[in-house]
């Protein structure tokens, strides 16, 4: 099906054929992942500039810059290559740049645009149109008008391609901005900084100003396509599709546009009554993992556990046909908590010796073979590290891999103190590393200039010893303890290679070297550097090219969420419960990843440390399940079985 046909597909649908949509006042496409939408977001484009040089026009594009857009300017780049889409008759205008900025810098949205996209294809340089972020003071003015004539003249925007902020910002039209704005100067809300501050290794280098087209020049499009993907942007995108329309949520006024489509995946569509509470909108097909969701959901509702539920708490939150079909709210309620109770082992490996037919895990083999992926070098103890705990101590052969080498993390004066020790007491002559070199690197490096090799190396032979202490800590010998180095992650830049055959080869060959019985890794797709995503698509793409070993069939994959997001009660497959020594044993491995304590490079928008974040997170888990009915523990590490 085209991206045309797709469309029309779904305007039909939500033109009263079906009644899933009927909180939403905005056009939205959800797909299964960003790939196969960034494709067709890429195709709609190009099938745009087709028509334009059919009819001698020139086609006026509105880009934006961040994460969202990279796969479809990627798609742009092969068309160009492989199906020879010409960019002669572009005319493209970005939406926003940071102020002051300048065009050398590798933060600037014109370093971005042309990294990303113009350098790849043949559009005419005097067509791309960039926000200056060197403009002095008092010509912003005069030239924000300017830029609104330029894409007056050139006949006004065919298409606009949007992100969107947590703030509901589009382009950095920040909450507050008006209908009616134009082009101007804008100071950028603190949410948006933060955001950011992994881009700039840290909030205070993230401008505070920006300069951006207005709301009045994007609602000028003829056509808007606003693209959003993750969890992150699960909440803002539920109120800007639902909500009411204001300038508190500036996004909220694509609701008037005549052809506005948000393009969507399923984490950033979450939170939409339809997906999030299905049975608020209409009949539903109730499957085990919906009569969960929506128990738990009534559950913390009401304030009631479980086995308290009555028939009026079911038909008076929309679950009447729930009730109709399993009879009575007592027998929903015993289904609901046996299998909350079964979640729930303190042997992560199985439990030996003992009937598994209602356990999470097998209890044979009884001693196991086990890997746990960590992306970074703390992942594993910051995610699991109870677990982790446990595993050792109930005499499971585990193995620990490390994805990446975590150097980009490792800020210029943490290496520069490591570099300062070992300048004092390692030989010069003996040493693998020019400390004299690294320090004078380090006190000279321009905002700019990307880290030498040495340097990289010594960041990552931080966060390498940093892991061997933490996980000696818990019992775990050196020589189960794996670091791949995996080639895309260093380049030096926040900004990664894309995975190759090479990345995916290392972890079959780490598979296939332990042939485990277990495979733990990371769930957690908030991560706002985008590694854990990367990682555990290499995993399932290892394991399927794995799949026809024998071994294989033995082997399990359980999810695990990192330091950003916990799985949602009714999500959960495996409960592992701490007591408060457990607690504080994970807290004090985490806090051998000194380098990762003080000064977090890369936390998104939480700015607690990460064992404060993963104590609070497995408290809560373990009060949710308190309230739900069941047993009252310290602390709760949690995990999904993916079936690969």
């Amino acid at each position: 099906m085209s991206y045309e046909q797709h469309y029309r597909s779904i305007e039909y649908k939500t033109a009263g054929q079906f009644e899933d949509t009927r909180f939403e006042k905005i056009h939205n496409e959800i797909f299964e992942n960003s790939t196969i939408a960034s494709q067709l977001v890429a195709q709609e484009i190009a099938t745009l500039i087709r028509k334009k040089q059919a009819e001698n026009q020139p086609c006026v594009l509105g880009l934006a810059t961040g994460s969202s857009p990279i796969k479809v300017y990627d798609e742009l780049i092969r068309l160009h290559r492989e199906e020879n889409l010409s960019f002669h008759n572009v005319i493209s205008f970005n939406l926003d740049e940071y102020y002051p900025m300048s065009k050398e810098n590798t933060q600037s949205y014109h370093f971005f645009m042309h990294q990303h996209l113009f350098d790849h294809v043949d559009v005419l340089p005097e067509n791309i149109h960039i926000p200056s972020g060197t403009i002095p003071k008092e010509e912003i003015t005069q030239w924000c008008i300017d830029y609104e004539m330029k894409i007056k003249e050139a006949g006004g925007l065919d298409f606009q391609l949007l992100g969107i902020g947590r703030t509901g910002h589009v382009g950095f039209n920040e909450p507050g901005s008006h209908i009616n704005s134009g082009t101007r100067i804008i100071t950028l809300d603190h949410i948006t900084r933060l955001d950011a501050s992994s881009d700039f290794n840290g909030l205070d280098n993230v401008p505070k100003k920006a300069i951006t087209m207005g709301v009045s020049t994007i609602l000028r499009s003829k056509r808007i396509v606003l693209l959003a993907w993750g969890q992150n942007k699960a909440d803002i995108i539920k109120r800007t599709i639902q909500g009411e329309i204001s300038s508190d949520v500036p996004a909220t006024f694509l609701q008037n546009h005549p052809n506005a489509t948000f393009v969507l995946d399923r984490s950033a569509a979450s939170e939409l009554t339809r997906f999030k509470t299905p049975w608020l909108v209409g009949s539903c097909l109730w499957t085990k993992e919906l009569t969960s969701k929506a128990i738990v959901w009534l559950c913390e509702k009401t304030g009631t556990q479980v086995l308290k539920l009555t028939d009026r708490d079911y038909n008076n939150n929309g679950m009447s046909d729930l009730l109709a079909l399993e009879g009575s709210a007592y027998d929903l309620n015993i289904k609901m908590f046996n299998q909350l109770q079964r979640t729930i082992t303190g042997w992560p490996g199985g439990k030996p010796n003992h009937d598994d037919t209602n356990r999470p895990e097998r209890a044979n083999p009884t001693k196991k073979r086990i890997i746990i992926f960590s992306p970074h070098p703390d992942d594993d103890v910051i995610s699991m590290g109870g677990t982790f705990n446990k595993l050792i101590k109930q005499g499971h052969e585990v193995h620990v891999v490390y994805q990446t080498s975590g150097n980009i993390a490792v800020t210029d004066e943490e290496a520069l103190k490591f570099a300062e020790v070992g300048q004092d007491f390692i030989d010069e002559q003996s040493n693998v590393i020019n400390f004299k070199e690294v320090i004078n690197f380090l006190n000279q490096k321009t905002e700019n200039e990307i880290d030498t090799l040495e340097v990289r190396k010594l960041k990552g032979l931080i966060r390498r010893r940093e892991s061997y202490a933490a996980v000696r800590y818990l019992g775990l010998n050196d020589k189960f303890v794996h670091f791949l180095d995996l080639p895309f992650y260093e380049t030096g830049y926040v900004k990664k290679n894309p995975p190759s055959k090479v990345d995916v080869q290392f972890v079959e060959d780490i598979i296939a070297q332990v042939k485990p019985h277990q495979v733990f890794a990371a769930g957690d797709l908030a991560d706002p550097h985008g590694t854990h995503e990367v990682c555990l698509n290499i995993i399932f793409e290892a394991m399927k090219n794995l799949k026809s070993h024998p071994f294989m069939q033995e082997c399990w994959l359980w999810l695990y969420r990192g330091a950003w997001h916990e799985w949602d009660i009714d999500e959960i497959d495996m409960a592992i419960p701490l007591s408060p020594d457990e607690v504080m044993n994970k807290r004090s491995s985490i806090l051998f990843h000194q380098s990762q304590k003080d000064r977090v490079m890369f936390q998104g928008n939480d700015l607690r440390e990460f064992w404060m974040r993963a104590e609070d997170r497995n408290k809560n888990t373990a009060e949710l399940y308190n309230k739900l009915g069941l047993a009252e523990y310290a602390a709760i590490e949690a995990f999904k079985k993916f079936e690969y």
